[in-house]
Parts: structure tokens; sequence; C-alpha cells
């Protein structure tokens, strides 16, 4: 059964999500489709294009992305601290950066004289839109509307672009999130589009690698990479600090666990997996054989609308008033500990 969003985010279980949407028939309508021989490459770099500008917008980080011809996944963190600290103007602002708004509050921004009544509603107003900047759901909205429009646009047409509304999954610990992004970020290597996280186009390992350790691009790459290097990735924790609102994980033991786990997907390089395991699942408590299990396609669509250990799930499911989650089987082999 299909469930309200408000039912689905759950803030105070989590701040991290899993974002996936899927354009209609799931035809190659953002790549090269073999069945029209038409390429739609260039869409998918208004996407990043457009991820980038709402990045700067909404009080939402993005954590990890993949953008691949027919869908697309995306690794969110709602930054609650952040938008509870803006002032009402850098609501406003932020707000008019991608919508216009009632013309009451151009005449507030102008300095008009306005009545008691009028500031109650433009306070109202600055609430809502502040509420706004922590919405998943406004976030995806602005991000597929846009592209929707531009395509339909470009193909002469009008409908449906996307294959109904966006799916979410909460992920519920640092376990979870550490799944769900390196099977985010192994998209192009599953889909056989790379052979490397660092040749993946159109990801966030790519982008981070990129900007880690600059490297001589081909013409063909210029294009990405520019449009990459203005989103704003979410930091991990630095070496020896203290963990605040970074992603929990030290950069450097996450691209070797990616680099370790993309080998293990292709037949080709398995013979040279390193037979040490990255200490990062040792210190989480993973079991490696069902970590492989869960990067193969569709591993992480087996927790359907949560992922986490099996205490969470029930935690989770406790706290949106339901009997029953799905996932409890497969964390239990995942997250054994």
């Amino acid at each position: 059964m299909t469930r309200a969003r408000s039912q689905q985010i759950c803030c105070q279980d989590t701040p991290y999500y899993h974002c996936i949407s899927r354009v209609v028939r799931r035809a190659f309508l953002c790549g090269f489709d073999q069945a029209t021989q038409q390429d739609f490459e260039h869409r998918r770099q208004w996407m990043l294009d457009r991820l980038a500008e709402i990045d700067a917008v909404f009080c939402i980080d993005v954590c990890a992305y993949a953008i691949m011809s027919n869908h697309y996944h995306l690794v969110l963190f709602i930054n609650k601290k952040q938008v509870d600290n803006l002032t009402d103007m850098e609501v406003i602002e932020r707000w008019r950066t991608i919508y216009t708004g009632p013309d009451i509050i151009q005449r507030f921004m102008n300095g008009e004289k306005l009545s008691r009544e009028h500031h109650e509603l433009i306070a109202e107003i600055i609430e809502k839109w502040r509420h706004r900047l922590e919405d998943i759901s406004w976030f995806m909205k602005s991000l597929n509307e846009c592209i929707a429009r531009k395509a339909n646009l470009e193909d002469s047409c009008t409908g449906h672009f996307w294959e109904g509304r966006f799916k979410s999954q909460a992920l519920l610990d640092e376990q979870a999130l550490l799944t769900c992004m390196a099977y985010v970020e192994l998209n192009p290597i599953r889909a056989m589009m790379a052979e490397t996280p660092e040749k993946s186009e159109f990801t966030s390992i790519k982008q981070r690698i990129e900007a880690d350790q600059p490297v001589k691009i081909s013409e063909k790459e210029k294009v990405t990479v520019k449009a990459s290097s203005h989103l704003l990735l979410k930091k991990f924790v630095a070496e020896g600090h203290q963990l605040k609102d970074e992603i929990p994980y030290h950069y450097k033991e996450y691209l070797e666990l990616v680099d370790w786990s993309g080998r293990a997907l292709r037949k080709d390089k398995r013979g040279a997996i390193d037979s040490r395991l990255p200490p990062i699942l040792v210190r989480l408590g993973i079991d490696p054989e069902e970590w492989h299990k869960a990067m193969q396609p569709k591993g992480a669509h087996k927790f359907s609308r949560a992922m986490g250990r099996c205490e969470a799930l029930r935690k989770h499911a406790r706290n949106l008033s339901i009997k029953w989650i799905k996932g409890i089987g497969i964390s239990s082999r995942l997250f054994p500990t």
C-alpha cells in the first residue's frame, strides 16, 4: 500500500534518506536509447546542474549520487540545525532564488509600511518556506519538475516524464548509511557502464576522487567536472576530529571500501580482490559475504522503506505506528552485531 511521505520520513529516527526516481516506462530518456537511436546523454548534465542549484538553496545536503540513463539515486541529509539557524531574511532570499512568492513578500523586501495583519501573513509565509527548505519532497519536486519541463520541451510533447512519485528509504544508522552510499556509488559498475569508481560518470565518488587528486581529463569529461565542481557534497569526518555533522566515516576508509566492493562486482577483477577486509567493515560489524550480496543489483531494495540494524528497524516501525517492517531477516545477516 502506498503511504504518505509524512509516514515515510521521520526525522526523529534519522536525518539520512535514500531517494530514487525513474523515468516513465524505464526508457532511456537520460542516455542513449537503443530503441529510438537517440542520444539524451546531455540530460544527465541537466540533472547535475539543477542538483547543484537547489543544493545551494535547500538545507538538505547531498552525501552521494548516481545519475543513470533511466533513473537516479540520491543519499540526502536533512540539515535541521542549518534551517533552524536561518534568519527570516535568509529564508526569503533562499526560497526566492528558485520560486517567486507572493507580492506581499516583495513589498516587505522593499521596506514598505505594512499593517499588522500583513506582518502576520508574512510571518506565516516565512515559517512555511522554512519548513519547505528542510522538506525532501520539495527538494525532489524542485529537481524533477525542472527536468521534466526541459525534456518535454525538447521532445515537443506533454505528459509525465518521471514514473510516479519518487521512492524514499530511511537510513537508520551508520551501517545502513555506509551500505546505501556504497550501493549508490557502484551503480555504473553494476550496469557495466564503468570499470572503476574513478571512471563512473555522474557519480559523487568520481567527483570526490577528482577533487581530492586532480588528474588530466579528456575534453569529453570536462563539462561533467565543471558542473559537478559546483555541487558541494557533504564532507566526511576528518582524521583525528570529533564527529559533528559530517558523514561518520573517514574518506580514505570509505574509498578503500568502494574500490574493494567494485572489484568484487566485476568477474574479471575478482582475482585481484585483497583478502584483507576493509577496516570499516570490521569496525561496524558488517558481514563481508552479505555485504557483497547487498552490493548486487537490487541489493538495497531488500530493505524496502528503511535500512538499518534490527533494533533500529523495530524502533522505526514503532515510531510510524506500524506492526511489521520489511528487512529484519536481511538485517540480522548483514549487520549481525
